[in-house]
């Protein structure tokens, strides 16, 4: 078996592996470092959790003028002599992690950049001198563009992930920083797929670049070791099954990834709320936040990591048994990063994918598009029992850990407050009155009697106009002049209701008729017209079902519902486009 030693790697890079555990190279690991290590530029692909950090970070580490090598003095002081850039903060960190445990003998600086964070520790350690940076593109540029991060020295460019960073639009931004480095760098590009922009973008940056590739197609880029299962069940009943699944013989860490932040917090607290350990990671959390979650996760003081797509991409943590879709996944690409979140480096994991009726469509999109043999999830309940056979789940198993906490009852707040209380025995003097007019003066006396006083009736006009006043009042709100105004009120409606009719319903319900017209009449080989504003020809039409099937070009297919489609095009539109 290959070592590290025999590929030529620096002898002090290779103890300070092997201080971590890590002694025998992965076979991506193995086809690079032979070429990076001369200084050729190269493209990197194979599948998430193969050990693409080291395949790059050796060459990298190897190639830096360490502070211990007598040419050190001769290098511009504390200026770069290498860069990595990543596409989220996550990965980064990760990034740096690993660089840092591998220089550990070699004395290497190594510096993490990136946003959410303050300027002032990084402009710091900037100013004392770097040898290599690791950061994500905005905040690299924000530092270039301050002066304060010089990239005019470095040998080394490393593009990590990069069709993470062209989904999350950072090529214009990469493009910004290669033309800030020398002609003569080494740059070495590690992707998952080479879309045509990763294409350009390396024949514009690079030399002639020795592509390897370490796996099969990304299309079949699913890691063997994980063992896949998807259930189709109700969102209502995910998170029992959930609480069930982390209970299984092989559980141990869990990563749920959703579809939007919300739904993510939602989740963990539940979980929380439950008796899980689970922590939330999304990109609404504040950075410090994000970064003591994930340290949790890895020792293990939590579990359960519920995170979005975005927050989880470049999560590398040893150990994670599970993966779980609480949602199904966007597309083909988005499934294999997410399981690959678990069986890595070799080791064996467990994908489980949640589908709801509604995203059927879309997830045997996915399973054509990595020849799954999962075309028809089967249904799935937190009570079924292949659920319990296939994931090891002891029978009776609830989805709990922890009773319910118990609804707190408030207590009614006094009046009084913390006043006195009153003296039922002080004198009161009440009044009865009769049509405005005080009749009569009730006292209470301190032995509690009560003495009713009468009140001589005050001057009769007085009390006369107050009464006809009552009564004129009383007359006024049943004579005349109510009734004309109810009828006027009538006839203004009827008004209203004619408007509404002519104007708003008969023309809504005539188009909702000629839209169901349009829908019924749809056949394969029409141009259509989405509501979403897409153009496509109609390949498909299912009778059993409301959907569709659309090309938008020769590459790409749609599956909508038949609703959807706003207008039949005149033929050839799409070739006129």
């Amino acid at each position: 078996m290959t070592t590290f030693r025999e590929l030529g790697v620096h002898p002090e890079i290779c103890d300070a592996l092997e201080r971590g555990g890590i002694t025998t190279p992965f076979a991506i690991q193995e086809m690079t470092l032979s070429v990076a290590l001369m200084g050729t530029d190269l493209i990197g692909q194979a599948r998430t959790g193969t050990g693409k950090t080291l395949a790059f970070g050796i060459p990298v580490l190897q190639r830096s003028v360490s502070p211990k090598d007598p040419d050190y003095a001769e290098l511009p002081q504390g200026k770069p002599q290498a860069l990595i850039v990543a596409p989220t903060r996550e990965l980064a960190l990760q990034v740096s992690s690993d660089l840092t445990l591998a220089s550990a003998d070699r004395g290497l600086r190594v510096l993490t950049v990136y946003g959410g964070v303050g300027y002032e520790p990084q402009l710091e350690a900037l100013e004392a001198g770097v040898d290599v940076v690791v950061g994500t593109p905005g905040r690299l540029i924000d530092l270039a563009n301050r002066k304060s991060l010089d990239l005019s020295h470095v040998h080394a460019v490393v593009l990590d992930e990069a069709d993470e960073m062209l989904d999350l639009g950072f090529l214009p931004d990469v493009e910004k920083l290669m033309r800030m480095t020398p002609e003569t760098r080494q740059t070495m590009l590690f992707s998952a797929t080479m879309p045509a922009a990763i294409v350009s973008l390396a024949r514009t940056y690079m030399r002639h670049p020795m592509n390897i590739r370490a796996e099969s197609s990304y299309e079949n880029a699913t890691v063997p070791a994980t063992a896949q299962f998807i259930y189709q069940c109700h969102d209502l009943d995910k998170p029992e099954i959930i609480g069930r699944l982390l209970q299984a013989e092989d559980a141990d860490k869990f990563i749920v990834f959703t579809r939007t932040k919300r739904q993510a917090q939602r989740v963990a607290d539940d979980l929380a709320e439950r008796g899980f350990a689970a922590s939330p990671l999304h990109g609404d959390m504040a950075q410090v936040a994000r970064e003591k979650a994930l340290a949790k996760f890895r020792e293990d003081k939590i579990r359960i990591l519920v995170a979005t797509d975005v927050a989880a991409r470049g999560i590398d943590v040893r150990g994670v048994s599970h993966v779980i879709n609480y949602t199904c996944p966007e597309d083909d690409k988005t499934y294999v990063h997410r399981i690959g979140r678990t069986g890595r480096a070799g080791a064996t994991g467990i994908a489980i994918t949640l589908v709801d009726w509604q995203d059927l469509h879309r997830w045997k999109l996915i399973n054509k598009a990595l020849d799954l043999p999962f075309d028809e999830p089967l249904e799935t309940y937190s009570t079924s029992e292949h659920l319990f056979h296939d994931q090891g789940i002891a029978p009776g198993t609830k989805g709990r850990i922890a009773d319910p906490k118990p609804v707190e009852k408030k207590e009614p707040r006094e009046r009084s407050g913390d006043r006195a209380p009153r003296n039922r025995n002080r004198n009161r003097t009440r009044t009865r009155s009769r049509g405005g007019e005080v009749v009569a003066e009730v006292k209470t006396t301190e032995s509690g009697e009560k003495q009713v006083e009468k009140v001589e009736s005050s001057a009769g006009s007085g009390s006369g106009s107050s009464s006809s006043r009552n009564r004129r009042r009383r007359r006024s709100r049943g004579g005349g002049g109510g009734q004309g105004g109810g009828f006027e009120m009538l006839i203004m409606l009827g008004v209203f209701g004619l408007i509404f009719y002519f104007l708003l319903y008969r023309p809504q319900a005539k188009r909702v008729k000629e839209h169901k017209a349009l829908v019924s009449s749809l056949a394969k080989g029409d141009e259509v017209l989405t509501q979403g504003g897409m153009v496509g020809k109609v390949t498909k039409v299912s009778d059993e079902k409301d959907f569709i099937e659309v090309a938008l070009n020769d590459q790409t297919n749609i599956v909508v519902q038949k609703s959807a489609v706003s207008a039949v095009l005149p033929k050839g539109t799409m070739k006129s486009i």
